[in-house]
């Protein structure tokens, strides 16, 4: 029955609760005849299906002998806009209700009546028709025919997937060193509904390893969906690989990779709305047969498959990718569509299910975390908007002022330097800000041609958002104010996510976080949602360990305030390391300012060694062409210059030749800042690790996914050199890989040339 536009326009947040009060005016109106929300449910046996119908009717009207069905549909059009034939669904609706009733209560003939109510108004106009049963209930079993074609899909979907699964082996000849064991635990945590942090160093094959067991246990009706999180497109693509062998293998199972919408739209400005996008102009009239061509045609639905039939059936790629997300088995997505207040997907997560959630590169998941349950609000927008509104819009641009005066207040009594911050709420801003959302609403139903429209649309959701954020707010909060430039920042920091992501996790059955770097185990199941009865598993290397050279220079302190000392003892170190073999190398650092000074003192001194360095902000082709110059057996050698925890120290794959040794200096901390002190202070008072949390283990899982580039294959052989003073300390040394525990000092260049040379001679 689906028909029409797609029409995401604004409408008011609080239309739910004034359709509720407008329903109660409506059954108000009436008196003893009229029997408000009437409870109905229908059992039918139909094509070998048992199907259930429950409902609640709006109202049931009898007087006398004759018995009126009344639905109600609360509106803000103006009545005279809306004639009989309005919205075939409002009736469809009405119509069933009024068959289910009648075959309940052996009527022959009754009516169904349409109320519209306007909102503002409170206006009503009514719509009758009069039915005989069998009327109504043709038009019930056609909808039930429609109904049970999907109910067919998805059954006999089930049947050949299950068949297939049952049937289905490990997809290739053996199991590498660990990955029995991760898949045999992952299976169990699925079983025991539990979660799973596990280390799986590169080279396990921990996706295949994770998404194997997790189809297994969805054949044996364990769960009814895998969703696949991770935050990097290539980490997408490894999923999709891994079904793709099961799938060569005999395999029958739907997955989709679900794109964002900006990234799938067809339009250059993302606009749902039928006079901007012919694809949201009449989506649902086409949208059913896209998605019964899709279903019956394709199994790995990826993005391109997703616009293929968009562009064939002229539908929304997005509401169109969300709709088959209802008939995929693995949902291939990024972590905001299961965690992330404000966008999670509600109509999976709306009531507890079965689900199983395999969160990659959980490392990641840390800061995201963090930035999802936070939010913050702006002096300089209330400012702006009090003085351009004043004239055309006095009422909202003093609504804007109380914002602003309320943002003066808190600087005067709170903010005596350029930062604050304090765990209790500074309530003094919710009020003002609530009204003027509320103000917001209107004028965004009214002034849609307004040419600032779309910045105060725009504003509207951060309000939302900062008004929303605070109904979470907990122990585990701060709120800090901030000087910038000019304006004033009020933030409400969630610190420590570990509840909210515990809380995100119960929507489903059980959770497997992994990643090679998830180190140490402990840290990550605190701070991600985990307790003391999660499971946890570290699997070493399985690459030969003679495999790799690793070299510590822990002559050299990178710390802040010795930096300007080090450029050239870490200039001579990063000749002697890549004059020993040509080849590509990178070198990793922990700021883009060491970096640059760097790399204009190494270029300074060796003008003929081809050099390439990261910009601070390269977009996918810039990052496409400076990746393909790491080109198997090189005529020249060739010396990368990035930043760690940059889009080049993880998520990559240069095997073989494209890349030999890699030199990574300093120790990975984040740059001090607010932000990462207030979370020191944190887990300080709760648990005395204070710099360990903040800066410490963050910093080197930088390192560890630097490091990581080097080694991607058993064959693959590399060098790796580590430069600071700390590597060798034992609260480092405790955070090292087993496999890295054969590692070298080298107090000189001399001392690498000597080891590197007799590695690369082997």
């Amino acid at each position: 029955m689906r028909s029409g536009d797609i029409d995401i326009r604004f409408t008011n947040s609080t239309r739910a609760v004034e359709g509720t009060r407008a329903h109660q005016r409506v059954q108000n109106f009436y008196g003893d005849e009229y029997e408000a929300e009437v409870p109905v449910r229908h059992l039918l046996e139909y094509d070998n299906f048992s199907i259930e119908i429950e409902g609640r009717i709006d109202g049931v009207i009898k007087e006398g002998e004759k018995v009126t069905i009344d639905e109600i549909k609360s509106t803000l059009k103006p009545l005279d806009e809306i004639q009989e034939d309005y919205n075939l669904l409002h009736w469809a609706q009405g119509k069933c209700y009024g068959y289910i009733y009648a075959k309940n209560n052996n009527i022959e003939r009754l009516q169904v009546q349409i109320t519209y109510i306007n909102i503002d108004t409170n206006e009503m106009k009514k719509f009758i028709k009069s039915y005989r049963l069998e009327e109504l209930e043709e038009f019930f079993m056609s909808l039930i025919d429609k109904y049970v074609q999907w109910a067919n899909l998805t059954y006999y979907w089930g049947v050949v997937r299950d068949d297939s699964i049952r049937e289905l082996s490990f997809p290739y000849k053996s199991y590498r060193k660990g990955q029995r064991e991760l898949a045999v635990s992952v299976y169990r945590t699925i079983m025991n509904g539990k979660k799973l942090y596990t280390q799986a160093p590169t080279g396990i094959g921990k996706t295949i390893s994770t998404v194997f067991p997790a189809i297994k246990a969805l054949g044996e009706g364990l769960t009814s969906k895998v969703f696949y999180l991770t935050a990097k497109t290539i980490t997408r693509e490894v999923a999709l690989n891994a079904i793709y062998h099961m799938a060569c293998k005999g395999l029958r199972i739907k997955s989709i990779v679900l794109t964002a919408k900006e990234k799938v739209c067809r339009n250059d400005k993302v606009k749902c709305n039928p006079e901007d996008c012919p694809y949201a102009k009449g989506h649902y009239d086409r949208v059913n047969d896209a998605l019964l061509d899709t279903l019956n045609n394709e199994d790995m639905i990826t993005r391109d498959v997703v616009l293929r039939y968009a562009d064939k059936y002229k539908v929304c790629p997005f509401e169109f990718s969300l709709d088959l997300c209802l008939f995929s088995d693995v949902i291939i997505c990024d972590y905001n569509y299961v965690f992330d207040p404000s966008v999670y997907l509600k109509r999976f997560f709306e009531t507890k299910g079965d689900y199983v959630f395999l969160i990659d590169e959980a490392h990641n998941l840390v800061d995201r975390s963090r930035e999802m349950f936070s939010a913050e609000v702006r002096k300089s927008p209330f400012l702006k908007y009090k003085k351009e509104l004043k004239e055309d819009f006095p009422e909202l641009s003093s609504s804007f002022n109380r914002c602003n005066n309320a943002i003066n207040r808190i600087k005067r009594e709170y903010l005596k330097g350029d930062f604050y911050y304090q765990k209790e709420e500074i309530n003094g801003l919710y009020s003002p800000i609530r009204k003027l959302i509320n103000q917001l609403e209107e004028w965004l139903l009214k002034e849609r041609q307004h040419k600032l429209y779309e910045e105060i649309s725009e504003l509207y959701f951060d309000l939302l958002k900062f008004i929303n954020i605070s109904e979470l707010y907990d122990s585990r909060y701060v709120t800090y104010i901030e000087k910038l430039e000019d304006d004033i920042v009020i933030k409400l920091f969630c610190v420590d996510a570990s509840y909210l992501l515990a809380e995100a996790l119960k929507r489903g059955r059980a959770a497997v976080f992994f990643s090679a770097t998830l180190t140490p185990l402990d840290y990550y199941r605190n701070v991600l949602g985990g307790n003391r009865d999660d499971y946890t598993i570290s699997f070493p290397s399985p690459f030969p360990r003679d495999n790799l050279c690793l070299l510590i220079g822990d002559g050299v302190s990178t710390k802040y305030k010795d930096r300007e000392d080090t450029y050239l003892d870490i200039v001579k170190y990063i000749e002697e390391f890549t004059s020993q073999r040509k080849g590509n190398y990178f070198v990793f650092f922990p700021s883009y300012e060491y970096m640059e000074r760097i790399y204009e003192a190494f270029t300074e001194r060796n003008p003929h060694v081809f050099t390439i360095i990261q910009n601070t902000s390269m977009d996918e082709s810039e990052r496409e062409i400076f990746l393909n110059r790491f080109s198997n057996s090189p005529d020249e050698s060739m010396i990368a210059f990035a930043v760690m925890g940059g889009i080049f120290s993880e998520g990559i794959d240069l095997i073989g030749d494209r890349l030999i040794g890699a030199v990574i200096i300093g120790v990975g901390l984040p740059k001090i800042c607010h932000q990462q002190d207030i979370i020191r202070d944190y887990f300080n008072s709760e648990n005395g690790q204070g710099f360990e949390y903040a800066y410490m283990y963050p910093g080197m899982n930088k390192v560890l996914q630097a490091a990581g580039r080097v080694i991607r294959s058993e064959t693959d052989r590399g060098a790796l050199l580590l430069i600071d003073e700390r590597f060798t300390t034992q609260r480092y040394l405790r955070l090292f890989p087993k496999g890295w525990m054969h590692y070298i000092r080298v107090r000189s260049e001399k001392d690498i040339s000597c080891y590197l040379g007799k590695f690369w001679d082997k």
